[in-house]
This record gives C-alpha cells, structure tokens and sequence, in this order.
C-alpha cells in the first residue's frame, strides 16, 4: 500500500515529447504532470496514440522528454547520459511485455538468470535468485522447460521472474496480458496484485481493457497526450 506522505517515486512535471519538426510535429505528451508513489499500482489507459506508450517510455527511461523534468526517486534523470541511464535500469526497474520476450531454446531458468549476467553477479548466486523468483511466480519445478514447453500464462509467469530477480523498486507491464486468454489474463493479474500488495513492488501498467485495469488500485487516463483523468480505480468503477 502506498504511503501518501512518501516522497514521490516517479515525478513527471510539466513534460512534453514532440516529434517531427514544423507541420509534421506530432506532440505525443503535452505537459503532463503525474506523480506515482513507491507502493502503488497504476492502470494506464487510453485510446491509440495517446501518449500512453510513450508515457510508460519515459518512466522506463527508453525515451527523454522535449522538455519538462522527470525525476526518479528524488534524481533528475532526463540530462543523464545514456550509460547512467542504463545503470538505472539494470538496478530499479523491470519490464515485462506483451510478447513474453523469452529466449527460444533457453531455459526458464536461464531466462531468468540474464538480468543477473548483466550486473555481473556469480553463476552461484545467480541461480539461488533465479530459483527464488520463478518459485515466488508459481514455476518451481519448471526451471528446465524451455518456452515451447511452456504455456502462454507460464511463459508470462517467467518473463514476470526475470523482471523481479533484479529487486526492482518498479516493474512496468506494458499490456501484460494481451497475448493471454481470458482465464490465464486474469491469473497473471492475481500474482501482480499479490506481488504489489504483499511484496510492496511499485507497479505501472499499460492496458487497453477495463478488467485488466480494474486490478489495479489507481487509473490514470491519456488522450491526445494530456492527462484527462487520475484517481482510484474503485471510484471510477462507481461512477
């Protein structure tokens, strides 16, 4: 549960990103201010060429804004170099996709351990974590499937392992279920809810399905790069 008087985790202020230049520029965020707190999960939402993408981008650091400050975790991040940039991603964030992003031919728990090789840990420690992770995912026992011995839920259920073994403060989902159907949706769902709630793990989300967002407990709208709409998902779902 997020604490409101923490410090923000994620501060957009005032954040623009163009591309193009002159009749062909495409504002794709139009001074957005959005504040998200460690602890808290947050629904993305919005129709085709919101700016809702290139929202999730720029908090996970693959994009800079045109103009505006983003802060994470206290430090202005838009004016780092590439590398730091990247340094900042190995250690805080984890991402997981709608295409799963699995290597073929690689085991789950190979999958796993690849965050890891990035930041250089020892092979040892390596698959304590990476058998941690897929165990608190529900994959014990699967560690040498390879993904075309996997279920969609369970190739998603690794790819969710392989963004937790680093011990991110934010895991963000873009479209996590969008390749899944209904009933392997709504368990993949259930473990995010559970690792935001029992685990404190900062979630942001993009979605395009009202089920999906309902999980979370915050919804935040974009339209033409604005946000049009930020408050708790139970209230919405009241109105």
């Amino acid at each position: 549960m997020a604490d409101p008087a923490a410090p923000p985790l994620i501060e957009l202020s005032d954040v623009s990103r163009s591309y193009g230049t002159g009749e062909s520029e495409v504002r794709a965020l139009d001074h957005v201010d959005l504040i998200i707190r460690q602890g808290e999960f947050v629904a993305i939402m919005g129709p085709s060429g919101s700016g809702k993408s290139t929202a999730m981008n720029t908090i996970g650091l693959l994009d800079r804004p045109s103009a505006g400050r983003f802060l994470f975790n206290g430090v202005e991040v838009q004016g780092l170099d590439r590398d730091r940039r990247a340094l900042l991603r190995r250690h805080f964030l984890g991402f997981v996709f709608q295409g799963f992003n699995l290597l073929a031919r690689t085991s789950a728990l190979e999958n796993v351990e690849l965050p890891l090789i990035y930041k250089g840990m020892p092979r040892a420690e390596r698959i304590l974590r990476a058998r941690a992770a897929l165990h608190k995912v529900g994959l014990e026992g699967r560690e040498d499937h390879d993904p075309s011995q996997l279920s969609g839920g369970q190739q998603q259920r690794v790819a969710i392992a392989r963004a937790l073994v680093g011990n991110p403060m934010v895991i963000l989902a873009d479209e996590p279920t969008g390749n899944l159907d209904s009933h392997r949706s709504h368990e993949i769902m259930r473990l995010l809810q559970t690792l935001n709630r029992e685990d404190g793990i900062t979630i942001v989300m993009v979605t395009h399905e009202d089920d999906i967002a309902a999980y979370a407990s915050r919804l935040v709208v974009f339209t033409d790069g604005k946000v049009v709409g930020d408050g708790p998902v139970a209230e919405r779902a009241a109105e």
